[in-house]
């Protein structure tokens, strides 16, 4: 289902990660070394830098986890995209035909990939995931999650994402890592995808907006200490 490329843009860019996970982070600091991110939320409540979500994404992300009986807090055991979901996703595309590099980033897109890789084969990703312990603390602040309502989500969109890399391996970046680690991983990150015609040096990342960070592994369910120590080992 390969659309035509000279409506399309030339290289399109997903980030996928959890929510709460430094997904704006990493694509806030993208879009300063040089991707195209089009309209996007540059600020909200909870990050006074914006989550730099491109709205038309959400929206249509959301009509697709819908009218498979679920939303970004109730994964859907299946997805199915219908045919207006394609032709919403190109609509959206369209609006950045001859753009060198868009890139868009929706934490809900981990759980509707397969309609994605379908429309657009060569679509590339790069990945963010981030302690547990710290995703369910930053959930709970924000959305009042109770912790093993948050830790099964945490493991559902992670699961995605690794099954997604050992499919096709991207990028991967830990978002505990310290400011000045992350910052290099993600020039070097920059530098593989040959970004162009932005910041020397990405400018986005701010502490203070990293409220919660996690340390220990101990008083979490195995199968999420045993899938972040795959995360860790496979991370850029």
């Amino acid at each position: 289902m390969q659309e035509n490329a000279t409506t399309m843009p030339g290289r399109v860019l997903a980030v996928l990660g959890m929510h709460r996970s430094g997904t704006s982070c990493l694509t806030g600091s993208l879009q300063d070394l040089g991707v195209e991110l089009g309209d996007c939320h540059t600020w909200n409540p909870y990050n006074k830098k914006g989550n730099r979500e491109n709205q038309g994404f959400v929206d249509l992300h959301d009509a697709i986890l819908n009218a498979n009986g679920g939303s970004w807090d109730n994964p859907p055991r299946r997805v199915v995209w219908q045919p207006e979901h394609f032709d919403q996703a190109k609509a959206l595309l369209t609006r950045y035909s001859g753009v060198e590099l868009f890139g868009f980033k929706d934490p809900r897109a981990l759980l509707v990939l397969d309609g994605w890789k379908s429309l657009l084969p060569s679509i590339e990703f790069v990945g963010v995931f981030r302690h547990p312990e710290a995703v369910v603390e930053s959930l709970s602040n924000r959305s009042g999650l109770a912790r093993e309502r948050a830790l099964s989500l945490w493991l559902s969109y992670n699961t995605a994402l690794w099954r997604e890399y050992k499919a096709r391996p991207f990028p991967v970046l830990c978002f505990d890592e310290e400011e000045r680690v992350f910052q290099e991983k993600v020039v070097e990150l920059a530098s593989s995808l040959r970004l162009t015609g932005g910041k020397s040096s990405p400018q986005f990342y701010d502490i203070d907006l990293k409220q919660f960070a996690g340390e220990s592994l101990l008083d979490l369910p195995w199968r999420v200490k045993r899938l972040y120590r795959k995360l860790r080992n496979v991370s850029c």
